[in-house]
C-alpha cells in the first residue's frame, strides 16, 4: 500500500483525569482521505482523543495538527473545517428536523438551499419528515439527521464518535455506505467504534485500550498477522467448556464467541491437535464435538493483543 503524506497527526497525546489515565502517549498520523476506525472498548479513549482532535478538550501534554493548523492555538479555524458527530444525540429535540439543519447552517454563515447538495443523499432519507421535532424521531433517523448537521458547512474532515451506538443492525449498515460516499467526496473521516465487525469498513484501524494504541494497521493485515492458528471449539456440554478448555495443556487463548468457544495453542499442527482436542473432551464426558480451523477476524485479534504483554 502506497504510503501518502501525512495530513493529520497525534504527537505522544496523554490524558489524565484524577487518577485515571485516558490516554497514554498516543501517536499516529491519518493520510487525507483515509477513513481511520478507533476501535476498542469502553474507556478505551476513542472519545478523549476525537474530543482533543476537535478541540474541545485540551492535552496534558502531546500536540495534534491538521495540516499546518494546531488544534490548541489554531481551534478557530479547525472548527470551520472540521464536521463533528458526537456519541450522545446532541440537537435541539423541540427544533423540527428542518429547523435544526438551518440553525447549524447559520452558525458557518451558510444556508440548507446552498449545501443541498452536500447532503442530498442522507437528507433526502429524512427530507419527508423535515416538520417533525428532532426529539421524536427514530434512533437511525437522528443518526442520519446528526450526520446532515455535521456536513452542512462542507468540512474538509468528519469525526464521529460511536456514530451506531444504540442503532438497529439495518441502520448500522446503512450508516456505513453513507460513510463510504462522503469519502468518496475526498472527505477525510475519523470514526470510533466499539464493534470489532465495523473494522472492515475502514482503510486502517487503530485498535485502543486503556489510553493506549495497541496497533495502526489494515483490517486485512491485522487479520493476517495473527499469532498461532484459531481453532472454534463446540460441545453438547458448553456451560464448562471453557473451563476445562482453559486448563488443556499447551493453550494460549481461550475466548467465548456466542455459541462456541474461540482458543489458541502455544505450538502444535492442526493434524495433530484436533484428534488431541477431540479425545480430551471424550474423556470429560464431551459429546456432539466439534472442532475446526476457522480465519481470525479483528475481535480475535484485539483479545489476543489485550492478553498479550504490549511494550511501553
Amino acid at each position: 500500500m502506497k504510503t501518502l503524506p501525512a495530513f493529520i497527526r497525534f504527537n505522544q497525546i496523554s490524558k489524565h483525569f484524577g487518577e485515571v489515565k485516558a490516554l497514554q502517549y498516543v501517536s499516529l498520523e491519518l493520510a487525507e482521505g483515509e477513513l481511520m476506525g478507533f476501535i476498542g472498548p469502553d474507556g478505551a479513549g476513542k472519545t478523549t482523543l476525537l474530543r482533543i482532535f476537535t478541540s474541545l478538550m485540551l492535552p496534558d501534554s502531546g500536540s495534534v495538527t491538521l495540516g499546518e493548523l494546531d488544534v490548541v492555538t489554531d481551534y478557530k479555524k479547525i472548527r470551520q473545517i472540521v464536521g463533528y458527530m458526537p456519541g450522545r444525540f446532541s440537537l435541539y429535540p423541540d427544533l423540527t428536523v428542518e429547523e435544526n439543519l438551518h440553525f447549524y447552517a447559520r452558525i458557518f454563515n451558510t444556508s440548507l438551499k446552498q449545501n443541498y447538495h452536500l447532503i442530498r443523499d442522507i437528507y433526502g432519507q429524512i427530507e419527508p419528515f423535515k416538520k417533525r421535532r428532532a426529539g421524536d424521531l427514530s434512533g437511525g433517523m437522528k443518526q442520519k439527521l446528526a450526520l446532515s448537521c455535521a456536513l452542512i458547512h462542507h468540512p474538509r474532515v468528519l469525526v464521529l464518535d460511536e456514530p451506531t451506538t444504540g442503532v438497529d443492525a439495518v441502520s448500522r449498515m446503512e450508516f456505513w455506505v453513507l460513510l463510504k460516499s462522503m469519502q468518496q467526496q475526498g472527505i477525510t473521516i475519523l470514526v470510533s467504534t466499539p464493534y470489532m465487525d465495523e473494522a472492515a469498513q475502514c482503510d486502517r484501524v487503530a485498535l485502543m485500550d486503556h489510553g493506549k494504541v495497541m496497533v495502526v494497521e489494515r483490517p486485512s493485515v491485522i487479520e493476517d498477522n495473527y499469532p498461532g492458528q484459531l481453532f472454534s471449539v463446540k460441545t453438547n456440554q458448553m456451560y464448562r467448556l471453557l473451563a476445562e478448555l482453559e486448563a488443556y495443556p499447551e493453550v494460549k487463548h481461550v475466548f467465548r464467541f456466542g455459541e462456541v468457544i474461540h482458543m489458541t495453542f502455544n505450538s502444535s499442527k492442526e493434524e495433530e491437535i484436533v484428534p488431541l482436542i477431540k479425545d480430551y473432551l471424550k474423556q470429560r464426558n464431551h459429546e456432539q464435538i466439534s472442532v475446526s480451523r476457522i480465519k481470525p477476524g479483528i475481535e480475535d485479534c484485539f483479545l489476543s493483543m489485550m492478553e498479550t504483554p504490549q511494550k511501553a
